[in-house]
């Protein structure tokens, strides 16, 4: 994928098409962004612009080099690779690194190393990458791809040109859902709501099966929580025991349907709810809910979030919320 596949991150984009236009390219670049965001697509398409035969517009897309990188078989573009899934050790940078470094382009301008989950990284692991970034041949780029800069050593932030991704706008990521990933307009809202601007994100709640079926479980349960009793919210929440993994999803199920009833009470606009066609069932629940129960409704969720990131009984919390949101609305 050249830069112009890539949805936002103008800003971005600019600054390495500029440093390639103007030949200040650096030799180490911090991409930082949470999972999801796209730092991986805008990495790949520098590594391939940089490698690019066509002198006037890259990349190309056409030339030799731009199809070996698009099929993720360039000598000269390394993406370093490591066996535990939550540490990036100093064998693996010495070895796919360090060593590789002094061994000059096969045959293109550059060497290209894209380091994803930096945040990963030993301190061992950046000590030995700090020696590259800082004395590397004139052929070698890091990009170094991570979802938390803050875990980097000092001396690695300091040597490197640091890129913030951002949100994309709700629009973009909504536009692409529909053209795309083929999905309908109300159903692209949904995931825009959950995704807050990851492109990633969003794609991956448009194609899971899973998030339907969370969505799904969420919805039946606040529109019939007002009729059940003890023994059968005991019972939900077990059924969310299920969705485990995935309660921080859950819960913003549940916050967007709130924000929904509250902002239809507020304004008794349809187009501006997220959950349009379960109108009926949040016109119903505006009726017998008042404002300060939906804000206490909405209250308790995000102490629920609190409580789980610390620790609390997933069972006790759940249902304390359940018992919350039955009482008021």
């Amino acid at each position: 994928m050249g830069f112009q596949g890539i949805i936002g991150h103008k800003d971005v984009l600019a600054h390495l098409q500029n440093a390639m236009k103007m030949g200040k390219v650096s030799h180490a670049y911090i991409i930082n962004g949470e999972t999801g965001s796209g730092k991986k697509t805008v990495a790949r398409a520098f590594a391939q612009a940089l490698q690019c035969e066509n002198e006037e517009d890259r990349p190309c897309g056409k030339c030799h080099s731009c199809l070996q990188a698009q099929s993720g078989n360039h000598p000269d573009i390394i993406e370093v690779t490591h066996d535990k899934p939550n540490s990036i050790g100093v064998d693996d940078i010495r070895e796919q690194v360090v060593e590789d470094v002094s061994v000059r382009p096969y045959s293109s301008r550059y060497k290209v190393y894209i380091i994803s989950d930096g945040e990963k990284m030993t301190a061992q692991a950046q000590n030995a990458l700090l020696k590259t970034i800082e004395e590397p041949p004139a052929y070698v780029v890091v990009l170094i791809l991570t979802a938390n800069a803050s875990a980097l050593l000092p001396t690695i932030l300091s040597r490197c040109v640091r890129l913030d991704m951002k949100p994309i706008s709700d629009e973009q990521v909504r536009n692409y859902l529909m053209e795309h990933v083929q999905i309908p307009d109300y159903q692209a809202d949904i995931c825009v709501a959950f995704a807050q601007g990851n492109i990633g994100k969003a794609i991956q709640l448009a194609s899971s099966d899973r998030f339907s079926e969370i969505r799904s479980s969420a919805v039946h349960l606040v529109t019939h929580v007002k009729e059940m009793d003890l023994s059968e919210i005991s019972n939900a929440v077990k059924a969310v025991t299920e969705f485990k993994l995935d309660i921080r999803d859950y819960l913003d199920i549940l916050a967007v349907w709130y924000r929904d009833v509250l902002y239809f009470k507020a304004t008794n606009d349809a187009d501006g709810i997220v959950f349009r066609e379960n109108l009926r069932a949040i016109q119903q629940q505006t009726r017998r809910s008042s404002y300060e129960g939906l804000e206490s409704i909405l209250e308790g969720i995000k102490k629920a979030k609190t409580r789980l990131s610390a620790n609390v009984n997933f069972e006790l919390t759940m249902e304390l919320l359940f018992l919350l949101i039955k009482e008021n609305q």
